[in-house]
């Protein structure tokens, strides 16, 4: 009989990560839904956050009502980067307690979409098992 392996990755420490390959994030806790979300404005307009007409506004006066709002919790403003709010858990705000899935999967942002292609280790992810 096998035994079962367990892998648990150290988000801090890249060189614990595993390379990516299909299927992993099946067994996952969702490990890379607790590391801090970088959006754009067209990712706020995805998750309903602001709407099209806002895009027009200055990126510093929409940050400064998400951020009063408690929806971003940092604004970049040389790149008018907004990193998402999390739980105070480390959670992403999106993440279903229960489940460890993502509740707005369809409307993601562009930083989910593509891990783990870009990020601190490239091609590899924070696998943690169920």
């Amino acid at each position: 009989m096998k035994k079962a392996i367990i892998h648990r990755s150290d988000l801090d420490r890249t060189e614990t990560w595993l390379k990516y390959r299909a299927g992993l994030c099946a067994t996952c806790r969702a490990t890379c839904c607790t590391m801090p979300v970088e959006v754009k404005q067209p990712d706020l307009v995805r998750l309903e956050l602001i709407d099209e007409f806002e895009l027009g506004e200055e990126p510093k006066q929409i940050a400064k009502r998400l951020q009063k709002a408690g929806l971003i919790e940092h604004f970049n403003f040389r790149n008018s980067i907004f990193t998402l709010a999390r739980r105070a858990n480390g959670d992403c705000r999106y993440l279903d307690k229960e489940t460890r899935r993502c509740t707005v999967y369809e409307k993601r942002p562009n930083t989910c979409r593509n891990h783990p292609q870009i990020g601190p280790r490239p091609g590899y992810c924070a696998y943690q098992c169920k």
